[in-house]
């Protein structure tokens, strides 16, 4: 299992392809079966979480946030697979990813949708999203 989690972070790292992993690796089938059925679960939000309330806790803060700090950014796409728009104001035709951080910087919540929706428009549906997972998290700034 070791050997799986090293080759996830290891595309996580890189940004390679699945198939262009180094062969020292499991098979490309099992470490993605892997990591699909890890995420379908939620395994990798809540592995982030805790992550996250530790480092607040050696920080000297409280374990849950309650102030953040949301920003988007559109990046390019390729023509084949998943939601794309067009974003007018940065004339980039692919996603938009919404993010979430805690006042410290640490990571909280990313959440992906075309680009052509704008942040007014889907800094509603962020915080719906992360309403459960950090309910004291009451205090939110866009970013600059």
């Amino acid at each position: 299992m070791r050997s799986v989690v090293e080759a996830i972070l290891y595309i996580a790292s890189s940004g390679c392809q699945w198939r262009m992993l180094p062969g020292d690796f499991p098979p490309v089938s099992t470490m993605r079966g892997y990591f699909y059925a890890w995420r379908a679960i939620g395994l990798w939000q809540s592995i982030n979480q805790l992550l996250v309330m530790a480092a607040r806790e050696i920080e000297g803060r409280e374990a849950q946030p309650t102030a953040g700090i949301i920003d988007s950014q559109s990046v390019k796409t390729t023509e084949s697979g998943g939601i794309s728009g067009y974003d007018a104001g940065k004339k980039i035709k692919g996603r938009k990813r919404q993010i979430v951080t805690d006042t410290l910087g640490f990571l909280i919540f990313v959440f992906i949708h075309a680009a052509d929706i704008q942040d007014r428009d889907g800094a509603p549906h962020v915080l719906k999203a992360i309403r459960r997972r950090f309910p004291w998290l009451r205090h939110m700034s866009l970013a600059a």
